[in-house]
């Protein structure tokens, strides 16, 4: 995934979701569904950063027969399309697989962010 993200490779991990993922990202709406929405999200990432870094930290997985699922935190950054370099956010994130017989695919994720109670909004400065 990582290298996919780094290469702004669609077709890369489009292979690498089941074709009805369900994604509760960061950005609206609340949930994304389908392998073209998932994308999207990938496409709009793109669009805004002309250089692409993702990492993981501290990703676990639970694996059985048939579903696994990893959690973790994850940061995207890179350099936007105007040559502002950003650091971006660790978010928190959950992945869940089914293995079919093209192998194991994401068939859920979830990233997410904090939020402060009395203020309502989301706290994006915490490091793992």
């Amino acid at each position: 995934m990582v290298e996919g993200l780094r290469a702004k490779d669609l077709e890369g991990l489009k292979q690498l979701y089941a074709k009805d993922v369900v994604s509760f990202d960061v950005e609206p709406p609340l949930q994304h569904v389908g392998i073209d929405a998932k994308l999207k999200n990938w496409t709009n990432v793109f669009t805004f950063f002309q250089e692409v870094a993702y990492e993981f930290r501290d990703l676990t997985f639970t694996v059985g027969d048939d579903v696994a699922f990893g959690h973790g935190f994850g940061r995207l950054s890179g350099s936007l399309r105007n040559g502002t370099a950003t650091n971006g956010m660790w978010v928190r994130a959950t992945l869940c697989f089914r293995k079919t017989d093209d192998g194991w695919l994401i068939a859920h994720d979830q990233v997410s962010v904090p939020f402060d109670m009395p203020s309502g909004k989301g706290v994006v400065d915490l490091e793992p």
